[in-house]
């Protein structure tokens, strides 16, 4: 057994030695509830250090005969599973660590499930980034899915549980189901289930098909709309830094699979490029829009995850579209953009969750309104925060200003193919993904302006100002959110040495030699084409605190000192001199431009909600009995929501239509076993005649 294998063996079975602590022993001792995720920890280092050497050295297979009784069982560790191996540990580190601080705590969580969930999780993503075979990489997939479920069904302490629940668990199996349809017709064609053998497989109808099911099914996974109505109501629902594994490392496997295939199946049809291209804004633009206007933390950012899952398609796209037309340089700048992007949203992503757990356990509430100021109260957690919605943002100096600026850099290569409907395929690309940049400018600016730096003087979801300070975790905890911080900005002062990285562990599907062209020297990147843009993440770490040191000392000089003196003028605030406390400017005050100016993407419904005051006037002087009160004070509130158009105009009208088709369907329940066996048989008639005319 090579050091790779014995590594990728520890870290699966001390995973499910971590799912065995939580069956047995439960939470109901303190001294208990940590040892699942630092499980988990030590489980994931084994994991990365598999990953790491996967991409350093050559690649491995390891046959296990039939271990799963169909076929051959067999994992392969190469480059490309390597890397992502090495995203997907690397992150299950970190937040395990602080998901272990965050349990200690009593009745965070109870009884029995989440810790197991958590295991099977970051042990079915690691199986089926090395499986070598559709049939384990099914199996391991299927286990994912029904970690979601567990995950967000165990605490059982929202209503909106079951709902968010099922919905994972469907979207997953549909995905599933589009999967396994297109294996089918690969291993229908090549008559084997190793993915090995479907390199040889001819372009055809059969192959596009294939590509367009397996497309659409790892598009499931990652949000693409109209998968997309699972990622908002479900990430809320799982507990407290478990949502961090489920939006920014489980999330990678879907990535994971469609960088595997397009090293798998070559070139797809044009036509799957172009949609992939469109496909991916709208999914970008869509997210960001919805989580601009939203009034809780938790759906801000799993709106958030399809915004970023949609740019990373954005630049996957471009790769499709590099393959189609046969321009290599294309498949390397997109392949490298999108991961890079999916580098950039795992990091931040769980940063940003991870810190959330922290403030919200706390607070009691994850309400924009509620929360606010929580610098002083949480200042790991914020630092987290902050570093995490930069990145998201897409601001410099972070890796989200990198990851994006190589999208756009990416799409702005349209000019060097020849097809018409790539080119504007990837001009409409851009646009939506510009626009989403300035949408989540504005998304991120209120997440942090207002609730972590902002004053902490309004009223809390428990009536008091600010809970005591809390220990965010322990050592470990604070040690988790740290890294996730340094890691927003460490990836990008870093970012030629991440790149390397990168371009081997692309190598299965782009050669290596292409992938290093980005790098027009040492410290300066490049879209992989010369002569057309230079970006130097690295330099922006001396440039702009040089350049914010000269622009502050000359302003203090041209001033005279009065830059620094203190001035004192009434307070102003929602367009009203001296307004404070709960009247004053909110997150959703701030959110009111872009439910107006986005109004008909949204579908925003807006109403003006009279009602009286309790405290109202006597009846008047002379008035006879049961006379009215007199006037008193009204109430005016606004309300405003939006409306989720894939759910209410794709998804509840196909729920009524499917229930109307239960209803008929149920008047063939009889009881009468003839009728039953008519039945079998007409099924039978009808599977030998698709049998007959396939052959």
């Amino acid at each position: 057994m090579t050091p790779r294998e014995a590594l990728l063996v520890v870290g699966l079975a001390v995973l499910a030695l971590g799912a065995a602590i939580d069956h047995v022993w439960g939470t109901a001792r303190r001294w208990v509830r940590p040892l699942p995720y630092l499980a988990a920890l030590a489980g994931s280092c084994a994991l990365l250090a598999a990953g790491v050497l996967s991409v350093v050295g050559p690649a491995e297979s390891v046959d296990l005969g039939n271990l799963l009784g169909l076929g051959r069982t067999s994992l392969r560790l190469d480059h490309l599973a390597g890397l992502f191996l090495t995203l997907t540990s690397g992150l299950g580190v970190l937040v395990s660590a602080v998901a272990a601080g965050w349990a200690g705590p009593q009745r965070r969580v109870q009884g029995r499930g989440a810790g197991a969930g958590y295991a099977l999780l970051l042990g079915s993503v690691a199986l089926v980034i090395v499986a070598g075979d559709a049939f384990t990489f099914l199996f391991a997939w299927e286990a994912m899915t029904v970690a979601f479920y567990v995950l967000m069904a165990v605490t059982r302490a929202r209503a909106s549980q079951p709902v968010a629940s099922w919905a994972a668990l469907g979207i997953g199996k549909g995905g599933g189901a589009l999967l396994l349809l297109g294996f089918l017709l690969l291993a229908g064609q090549t008559h084997s289930l190793a993915f090995g053998s479907w390199h040889a497989l001819p372009a055809g109808g059969v192959e596009a098909a294939a590509y367009a099911l397996i497309v659409g099914g790892f598009g499931a996974k990652v949000g693409l709309v109209p998968f997309q109505v699972w990622m908002p109501p479900g990430y809320p629902v799982a507990p407290g830094p478990v949502r961090a594994a489920l939006a920014g490392v489980a999330v990678n496997a879907g990535f994971y699979g469609l960088w595997r295939f397009l090293g798998l199946l070559g070139p797809p049809p044009v036509w799957l490029a172009c949609l992939v291209l469109v496909m991916g804004g709208l999914t970008a633009l869509l997210g960001m829009v919805f989580a601009a206007v939203q009034s809780d933390l938790d759906r801000v950012i799993a709106y958030s995850s399809v915004e970023n899952g949609g740019v990373i398609l954005v630049g996957y796209g471009v790769a499709l579209a590099g393959a189609s037309t046969h321009h290599a340089g294309l498949v390397a700048v997109g392949l490298l953009a999108a991961t890079l992007q999916a580098i950039a949203h795992g990091v931040a992503k769980s940063g940003l969750f991870a810190a959330a757990s922290n403030m919200e356990a706390d607070w009691g509430s994850s309400r924009l309104e509620h929360l606010s100021g929580l610098w002083r109260t949480h200042p790991w957690s914020s630092a987290a925060f902050t570093a995490s919605a930069l990145t998201l943002a897409g601001l410099p100096p972070t890796m989200g200003f990198v990851s994006e600026w190589f999208v756009l850099e990416a799409l702005m290569q349209q000019f060097r193919v020849h097809s018409l409907a790539v080119r504007l395929s990837m001009a409409a690309g851009g646009a939506l993904v510009a626009l989403t940049a300035g949408v989540a400018a504005l998304t991120f600016a209120r997440l942090v302006g207002l609730g972590v730096l902002g004053s902490s003087g309004g009223d809390g979801p428990r009536g008091r100002s600010r809970p005591p300070v809390a220990g965010e975790g322990g050592l470990l905890g604070r040690a988790g959110l740290v890294l996730l911080a340094a890691s927003c900005l460490g990836l990008a002062a870093g970012a030629p040495y991440v790149i390397r990285y990168v371009a081997r562990g692309l190598g299965p599907v782009v050669p290596v030699g292409l992938v290093d062209q980005s790098l027009k020297s040492p410290w300066v990147l490049q879209p992989v084409f010369k002569g057309f843009s230079i970006l130097s993440p690295s330099w922006a770490f001396v440039a702009l605190p040089v350049g914010f040191v000269v622009v502050t000392l000359a302003t203090m000089a041209l001033s005279r000192g009065r830059f620094l003196r203190v001035r004192r003028v009434p307070a102003w605030r929602s367009a009203t001199g001296g307004v404070s406390g709960p009247d004053s400017y909110s997150a959703f005050g701030y959110a009111n431009v872009a439910r107006h100016v986005l109004g008909n993407v949204l579908g925003s419904r807006r109403a003006l909600v009279s009602s009286a005051s309790p405290s109202l006037s006597p009846p008047p002087p002379g008035a006879g009995p049961g006379a009215a009160p007199g006037p008193g004070h009204a109430h005016l509130e606004h309300q405003a929501r939006v409306v989720e158009p894939v759910e209410t105009y794709l998804y509840r009208p196909a729920r009524l239509g499917l229930l109307w088709v239960v209803a008929q369907v149920r008047r063939l329940q009889c009881g009468r076993l003839e009728a039953y066996m008519a039945y079998m048989l007409v099924a039978l008639v009808a599977v030998l005649a698709v049998a007959a005319a396939l052959r």
